[in-house]
């Protein structure tokens, strides 16, 4: 996985998938405040699944008390299902119930866009380009699935080596089959990509994720931050590591 001039990745090992939440909400309310004192309005790109989600809930209860001004926040995503707004299959309304409590401002919010507004698929990949631009997030948090896909980037498939910044996904071998994905481009423009990979199912993806495997076999060997690269892994995750990197890893 590692390329010139790009970091080796960081592999930082938890008891279970709460624990790695726990770890997600900590680091990346610490970062952003960071960010905030030195002057800048962080640029987070969020994912969806189980350890997000717990992850989120634990930082809204955290960031309220916190010294962030959340209306200073930029949030973005790294793939949408493209269903309709509200339906159950989508990443972005969970997630927002429950940051609402932090007062977000509205017009730093940019989820993906949903067949309803009107637009198709390509459209609608075009607009989340548009909207994009030049944004580079400081930090790009990823899921990893048992088959080493991230965002909506799958194996042997046409997005795992799409150009551009923004893909029109057809025919995902997961349902839904339309979605809209960052490519790797925009992934690896980040400054920092964060990991977060829990559960026994994964521990074979995030060994080849981590061994050098190749980005269409395993999109998620290919995605990295241009400063740094977080694992956030649970030990069944990490069971298959060899020796040599899970020693490496630290709580």
């Amino acid at each position: 996985m590692t390329q010139p001039d790009v970091p080796a990745p960081e592999i930082l090992l938890h008891a279970d998938a709460d624990a790695v939440a726990e770890a997600l909400a900590a680091r990346l309310l610490a970062r952003i405040t960071e960010l905030q004192g030195g002057g800048r309005v962080p640029q987070v790109c969020l994912t969806g699944g189980r350890i997000a989600t717990r992850a989120y809930g634990r930082l809204a209860a955290e960031g309220r008390s916190s010294a962030v001004d959340w209306g200073r926040v930029e949030l973005w995503w790294g793939d949408e299902r493209f269903v309709p707004a509200g339906d159950d299959d989508r990443n972005d309304a969970p997630v927002l119930e429950l940051l609402r409590p932090l007062g977000l401002a509205a017009e730093r919010v940019h989820p993906m866009p949903a067949p309803d507004g009107g637009a198709g698929l390509d459209d609608a990949a075009a607009g989340y380009a548009s909207e994009l631009g030049g944004t580079r997030f400081d930090v790009c948090l990823l899921g990893l699935g048992p088959d080493g896909h991230v965002a909506s980037l799958f194996p042997e498939h046409p997005s795992s080596h799409a150009e551009g910044r923004v893909v029109a996904v057809r025919n995902a071998p997961k349902p839904p089959p339309d979605r809209i994905s960052l490519t790797l481009e925009v992934i690896n423009a980040s400054a920092e990509v964060w990991f977060l990979v829990s559960g026994e199912d994964k521990a074979d993806a995030t060994a080849l994720a981590l061994q050098g495997a190749g980005p269409v076999q395993v999109p998620g060997a290919g995605a990295h931050g241009r400063s740094r690269t977080l694992w956030l892994l649970d030990h069944a995750a990490a069971g298959r590591l060899p020796p040599d990197l899970a020693q490496r890893g630290r709580f």
